[in-house]
């Protein structure tokens, strides 16, 4: 369900007005949601030593305790990108800087977050990134114009394998315009490409988009 209601939540027990349960009413609220995860995901980026971000992005998205669909996809890319680049070297990415970009991530990057506003959590995900390593802000000018250029060109890249939505294709479509925009702006050369064949076809609860997703290989 997307219209919002009354909902309690089943781990803590708060009551707030909820906009997703399951069939049978149970909730849980965004505080909750994935709390262990995070901080999962999160130390494994702190600690993460490849280049390549897509190869980060997989390993992370390869977990079983990561959902097919749902925000930590968000931070898994956010979270890749930021370790590429702080692994590569070219910027000066320090640990605070991560950690900011996955908080803000998580902030924004809530449960059903497409639906609820028409944009994928995965944007605001790889935007965060960029504004942390521009030092966007409103009264900034050309840093802000750039962080927003960028994210404009992800949901133009992410509305294109839409239909049904998935969270794996739309990491890898995002990390691949994130790369070039950091080439770019940065003159860095990240490696690494999305992988030429997707293992998640039979994860996917709403039906995999195969033939018409770029990722999908029988």
């Amino acid at each position: 369900m997307l219209v919002g209601k009354e909902l309690t939540c089943l781990h803590c027990g708060k009551t707030e007005i909820g906009n997703i349960c399951c069939p049978n009413g149970h909730y849980v609220c965004d505080d909750c949601h994935g709390k262990d995860l995070f901080r999962v995901i999160s130390e494994d980026i702190q600690t993460a030593r490849e280049t390549d971000p897509f190869a980060i992005a997989e390993r992370l998205m390869a977990d079983v305790r990561v959902p097919m669909l749902g925000c930590e996809n968000a931070w898994i890319s956010a979270g890749a990108l930021m370790a590429a680049l702080r692994n590569e070297g070219t910027l000066s990415i320090t640990a605070d800087q991560i950690a900011e970009v996955l908080q803000r991530t998580k902030r924004q990057a809530i449960g059903g977050y497409c639906g609820l506003t028409g944009v994928c959590g995965i944007v605001p995900a790889i935007g965060a990134s960029f504004s942390v390593i521009l030092g966007a802000a409103c009264p900034k000018d050309v840093e802000t114009a750039q962080t927003m250029r960028i994210a404009g060109n992800i949901v133009q890249a992410i509305s294109g394998l839409a239909g049904p939505c998935c969270c794996k294709a739309f990491v890898r479509i995002a990390l691949a315009e994130a790369v070039a925009a950091a080439r770019e702006l940065f003159g860095v050369a990240l490696p690494g490409a999305p992988p030429a064949r997707c293992t998640y076809c039979a994860r996917h609860p709403h039906g995999c988009r195969q033939e018409k997703c770029p990722y999908f290989m029988p």
